[in-house]
């Protein structure tokens, strides 16, 4: 199919874009939108699709924004997330974060590149496959403006394909990519460990059990749980263990993505003074899961640390019910699965093809990125969780990653992007389609 496409066409097409795209980023920046109070985003990028023609723009009772662009057989599934972050300590910006800045090549402000620049090359791509005759009854182009996502991942995508049932026949997430195709992440999940003690007065802790000790027996446990080698001689074995074929049927997707970990993230307890004994303790630990590793298995391996059984301490999973924007509750186990979409799905080639069409075969970017970019492989993955742990973790619907910025800008201050990855993936998104429904 690439051969039938006219790929300067397209890039000529995105690149007349770019002005359009640099403004509505720079709306988008000046209107705060944290999680659960994306409204003003929501409303501002469901008019820019209405005055692109998109076919039909929906906002659904969670909040999300639903914009459809032709009328084909296959729903292809363009996402960004558009909540951001807090800004943290104004003091290290050296600009404001909301009315950001631009230069001849970056735009800079909270969210640029976590991810309002995705919903933007997304927007437009779409618009692009319009202007081109693109579309055609083979496939129609979704793109989903979704709310959420940095307070609980995939919540919004939950809704969406439950209770919208609406679910494409595969999505790309435009989350940030340096230059590169991602086939996939780590998952997360967030563990809470309860152990209870009995309070005395402080003059003579003997009489009681004080918590906070038993919980720091179990914490040196947990921290062992990350740190050991797998040696047959350790009664605690590390997460490294995942990496092995002894250990893990899907331990070369494990190499791929990286192993897992955890850390103590919280601490909490309770005493009835200063002068008493703490009577219970408590901890969150930050999972971070790769290939072959399951909710029920990273509370199993909790559950089985000696200390924990030791205390009978209590293990469970943190459960998110804040309402979105529009008062909705969805609640749900913050439970974030790993997910993979293999390098020689019909989904990854046609990425591939896409991009390689039109830009060659490796990365590229601007002067200040396009040396780190070119030294990594075109196709690869995320540090960071996405959307894409309830698209295709607990939905099965096959993701693949291309969006502009960088990961690194992710959470930072002083965060930007640059206008080269706004067009470039505007361009790609307007030929991925295409080529994936003739291939």
């Amino acid at each position: 199919m690439s051969s039938n496409l006219d790929f300067n066409k397209i890039k000529e097409s995105a690149q007349g874009y770019e002005k359009d795209m640099t403004k509505f980023l720079r709306d988008l920046v000046r209107i705060p939108g944290e999680s659960a109070e994306e409204k003003g985003v929501i409303d501002r990028i469901a008019e820019e699709m209405i005055m692109l023609e998109f076919d039909k723009v929906q906002i659904d009772p969670q909040g999300n924004v639903l914009g459809y662009m032709g009328n084909g057989e296959k729903l292809i599934g363009f996402d960004a997330h558009i909540d951001t972050v807090g800004i943290g300590n104004k003091a290290n910006w050296q600009f404001d974060p909301y009315e950001g800045f631009e230069s001849d090549t970056e735009i800079g402000g909270r969210g640029t590149s976590d991810q309002l620049g995705g919903i933007v090359s997304a927007v437009y791509g779409a618009k692009i496959m319009k202007d081109l005759g693109l579309l055609n009854d083979k496939y129609t182009a979704l793109v989903t403006g979704t709310v959420q996502e940095e307070d609980c991942d995939g919540l919004c995508w939950e809704y969406i394909i439950k209770e919208d049932k609406v679910r494409p026949e595969f999505v790309v997430s435009t989350e940030p990519t340096d230059g590169g195709i991602y086939r996939g992440q780590r998952g997360r999940m967030e563990i809470r460990v309860d152990v209870q003690g009995v309070s005395c007065h402080g003059s003579a802790p003997e009489r009681g059990e004080n918590a906070i000790y038993k919980m720091a027996e179990i914490l040196l446990n947990i921290r062992d749980l990350n740190e050991n080698d797998a040696a047959d001689d350790k009664e605690i074995k590390g997460l490294v263990k995942m990496l092995d074929q002894k250990y893990n049927p899907e331990w070369k997707e494990a190499n791929f993505l990286g192993r897992g970990t955890v850390t103590t993230s919280e601490i909490f307890f309770t005493s009835p003074s200063r002068c008493a004994v703490a009577d219970s303790c408590s901890v969150s630990l930050d999972r971070r899961m790769t290939a072959g590793e399951t909710w029920e298995s990273c509370l199993d391996e909790i559950r089985a640390l000696p200390a924990v059984k030791k205390y009978n301490a209590k293990v469970s999973m943190y459960q998110y019910d804040r309402p979105s924007y529009t008062g909705l509750v969805y609640p749900i186990e913050c439970y974030f699965p790993t997910w993979v979409i293999p390098e020689d799905h019909e989904v990854t080639k046609s990425m591939e093809e896409a991009y390689k069409g039109l830009y060659g075969t490796g990365r590229s970017g601007s002067p200040e990125t396009d040396a780190m970019r070119k030294a990594r492989p075109l196709t690869d993955k995320w540090t960071f969780s996405t959307n894409g742990v309830s698209i295709m973790g607990r939905n099965g619907i096959p993701v693949i990653g291309f969006g502009p910025g960088a990961e690194a800008q992710a959470h930072a201050p002083n965060e930007k992007t640059w206008k080269e990855d706004l067009v470039k993936c505007a361009a790609v998104y307007a030929a991925l389609p295409i080529i994936y429904v003739n291939k």
